[in-house]
């Protein structure tokens, strides 16, 4: 792995955070433990990944700081617990929910706010890429006046103002992946269109704690801040990793994008994770892998990181580890034996989207009618356990659970590897691997291109660009690189070459992405070993197969760029998630339209899929800008932000559904609206 990764990523713990516990009988507040933060620092440790971090020291917030979010008279309040006796500690407490005091608990929560602040000016300043901050106590339930919920002060609410006040920030994107509703997160920011506040949580209509009304979907924040909050309430436990992907798909990170935000911080609860007795949930440490990736390509890679929840010790680690090692740039794992989410999650999916439309451009084709969930009338009508025998997962049960280890993410000695003719070789950054393959015979290529035009292996470079990619595969194969980049002079020969190689030398899973109007010189069989997604400005011919996916985009206009990203997000991204492909092929042709910032953001995103191996193919004469932006994206260098969005074409949007409609039989990962037209999901 090149060094810039190795240094890109911080961490900040510190132990005297642990230095705190519940003094006295109290069932609610028995989970929050100091271990929890002692064994996700010592998985860290024994995985080699904090070592590979940069350490920061923590430091204490100041007053002024806290009172960016925190009332004065609850500091003064909260200032006067360190010399308090055990009975007047219990006394105070108890005028709060859910949440207890030590004598050293204000200094931690000094503490963790100092650590989330240090990790927001180490970001912005360009010191590190991003971090995580292991700190405790938690902070999204704590409101302006009142502890709540384990929570003293809102580390991540001071976070995103001080980021604001000291960085110029003008717009902030909280996710908050805690599977407790993050309440004071979201009256801090009711009004406020400068943060984006997106949470999902357990909520079984109101019955599961903190039990307030406006944790429901239909509060979408308050006069200019209305449709800057959304929530997304699970109303069953048993939500999986299919559940999480497609409220990213075709929720989160659509509005993300419009919103075009200058940092992401995570409110990262990973009581989201299998195993919580908190949250019930069957999602395995691996999702949180995903979910940080796909975050990592907004706001230029600025992304912190905040520990909130996670009360299963072993699954904390994991989901604590998973997201550091993204961080840090590992390949994700295998994204394998995804599915179409659960009934009830497609109820919450659709009623968001339909009650954000009238604020959010890429929604506005959505269905505009909510849906009364069937769960609520399982409810009223067979009392709660209805819900916990529904998903398959009983409340005493979940101690029982098991999982498998999550395996292991080893990276190549080098990430990229790249294959280019004379004269472009210093196009591309020094830390990539140069390549230059033996060129095929004849012979060679005929055998291996029988499709292919013969005439078309005449052209100057045709052979050497086809030992060219062969090289790259080969440097895949044997796990010496990641992913690779190839000049070639000719994209659709290229294509062909690269799938038939890697069909016999590397897996028999490939997710072809073509960006041009160009016929795709390969054969699309019902065995699934192929999968294309072909991005064209004129209708090809439809060959009426899963496998094969032609989306017919507008070339230009302002609206071109929406249109792309709406087509990546929910379309591209669920069925390429739903195939899990053993090798991404991107390639771009010679009339692709799409600019380098676009190209760049979707070969960042697709490095999700086939722990990263990933092979583009760029046409000579691409242009220095266009090849050094897929280098770098490649690389894992932050991606450039999109820039504000518009609406996208509205014939963009039809031909999104159009294909969404045909496809969602096949790919579960599309589906937003409940299974009634969708019996099964076989791809």
């Amino acid at each position: 792995m090149h060094q810039e990764m190795k240094s890109g990523t911080a961490l900040i713990y510190d132990e005297e955070m642990t230095r705190y516990k519940l003094l006295w009988v109290d069932p609610a507040c028995k989970v929050e433990v100091p271990e929890r933060l002692i064994v996700s620092h010592a998985a860290l440790q024994e995985q080699g990944l904090a070592q590979r971090c940069v350490t920061l020291p923590v430091r204490e917030a100041s007053e002024e700081e806290i009172l960016l979010t925190h009332s004065e008279e609850y500091l003064e309040a909260v200032k006067k617990t360190p010399f308090m006796s055990l009975e007047d500690l219990m006394t105070f407490t108890q005028q709060y929910g859910d949440v207890y005091f030590h004598p050293n608990i204000y200094h931690c929560a000094k503490l963790a706010i100092g650590a989330s602040l240090q990790l927001v000016d180490s970001v912005m300043t360009g010191q590190v890429r991003n971090g995580m901050a292991l700190v405790r106590p938690p902070g999204h339930h704590s409101q302006r006046s009142a502890a709540n919920g384990f929570c003293v002060f809102n580390n991540v609410a001071i976070a995103a103002l001080y980021a604001q006040k000291h960085h110029n920030v003008k717009r902030v994107l909280i996710v908050d992946w805690d599977v407790h509703h993050g309440q004071g997160v979201q009256y801090c920011f009711d009004e406020d269109p400068s943060v984006l506040y997106f949470s999902w949580h357990r909520y079984e209509h109101q019955s599961f704690w903190p039990n307030l009304r406006e944790s429901d979907y239909d509060s979408v924040g308050k006069g200019k801040g209305a449709g800057f909050n959304i929530n997304l309430p699970w109303n069953k436990v048993g939500m999986d990793r299919s559940d999480y992907l497609s409220a990213f798909f075709h929720v989160l990170l659509p509005v993300a994008y419009e919103f075009n935000p200058e940092l992401v911080l995570v409110s990262a609860g990973f009581d989201s994770a299998i195993g919580d007795p908190e949250g019930l949930m069957i999602a395995t440490p691996d999702i949180f892998a995903h979910l940080t990736h796909l975050l990592m390509s907004l706001a230029g890679g600025k992304l912190c990181a905040i520990l909130e929840g996670g009360y299963n010790l072993t699954s904390l680690a994991q989901s604590v580890c998973q997201t550091v090692q993204t961080l840090l740039g590992d390949p994700t794992p295998r994204p394998s034996g995804l599915n179409h989410p659960c009934k009830s999650a497609l109820e919450s999916i659709q009623c968001v989207r339909a009650v954000h439309r009238q604020y959010w451009n890429c929604l506005k084709h959505t269905e505009d009618t909510t849906v009364e969930p069937s769960s609520k009338r399982c409810r009223q009508e067979g009392g709660d356990g209805v819900l916990l025998e529904e998903s398959g997962q009983k409340e005493e049960e979940t101690q029982e659970i098991t999982w498998p280890e999550p395996t292991p993410r080893l990276a190549p000695p080098a990430r990229t590897a790249v294959a280019s003719p004379a004269g472009v070789e210093d196009w591309v950054p020094d830390s990539c691997l140069r390549v230059k393959g033996t060129p095929l015979t004849p012979t060679e290529a005929e055998e291996k291109l029988r499709a292919v035009d013969p005439k078309e292996l005449e052209e100057d470079g045709a052979l050497q660009s086809l030992g060219n990619i062969t090289a790259l595969l080969d440097k895949i194969s044997n796990k010496e690189v990641r992913n690779g980049l190839g000049v070639v002079s000719d994209v659709s020969v290229g294509m062909a070459c690269a799938v038939q190689h890697a069909a016999s030398s590397l897996t028999d899973r490939v997710l072809l992405v073509f960006v041009g109007d160009d016929e795709v010189p390969v054969q699309i069989t019902e065995d699934g070993k192929v999968l294309v997604v072909q991005f064209c400005s004129k209708e090809p011919e439809d060959r009426k197969s899963k496998y094969h996916i032609p989306v017919c985009l507008k070339k230009q206009g302002g609206s071109s760029e929406a249109g792309f990203l709406h087509a990546v997000l929910t379309l591209l991204l669920p069925v390429a998630y739903g195939y899990d492909p053993g090798l991404v092929l991107l390639a771009a042709g010679n009339d692709s339209w799409v600019g380098e910032v676009l190209w760049a953001q979707l070969t960042s995103l697709l490095q999700s899929l086939a722990q990263g191996h990933t092979l583009t193919l760029m046409q000579l004469g691409c242009g220095e800008k266009t090849l050094r932006a897929t280098a770098c994206s490649v690389l894992g260098d932050p991606v450039p932000a999109v820039g504000p969005l518009g609406a996208p074409d509205p014939h963009d949007v039809q031909e999104v559904e159009r294909q969404r409609q045909r496809l969602q039989p096949h790919w579960g990962l599309l589906w937003t609206v409940g299974p009634a037209e969708c019996s099964s999901a076989d791809g």
